[in-house]
């Protein structure tokens, strides 16, 4: 969320939009690798998580790319904006850090000094 909003800020000026998104959890069959090693607790959880096909996954994804509801926003999930929320126990949504101005440049800063950049 943080290098969108950073992107976002960065490449106004050129016309570039930059978005985060959740896709949610997408049924793809890569599980199939994971569910050998599930708890009985988290086999529970696992089961009865709303997954996703990849079709649904793909259209927030899809969202932001293809229409002109991208522009301005820095969060999409379940195909809409995400919502801001200050609930600190919400499952979805985008808390106030996640959009903080000073938090994104510092971590784009640091993220390229990592890079050499």
């Amino acid at each position: 969320m943080l290098f969108a909003v950073e992107a976002a800020r960065r490449w106004a000026d050129d016309g570039i939009v930059a978005n985060a998104l959740m896709p949610g959890g997408i049924r793809t069959g890569l599980e199939r690798h994971q569910e050998g090693r599930l708890t009985p607790e988290m086999r529970a959880v696992f089961d009865s998580y709303e997954w996703r096909t990849p079709e649904q996954g793909a259209a927030t994804s899809v969202l932001p790319a293809a229409s002109p509801l991208g522009e301005g926003v820095t969060g999409f999930e379940d195909c809409a904006e995400a919502p801001r929320t200050t609930d600190p126990g919400a499952q979805s949504g985008v808390r106030p850090h996640g959009l903080d101005p000073d938090d994104a440049a510092r971590l784009w800063k640091v993220s390229s000094g990592l890079l050499g950049l």
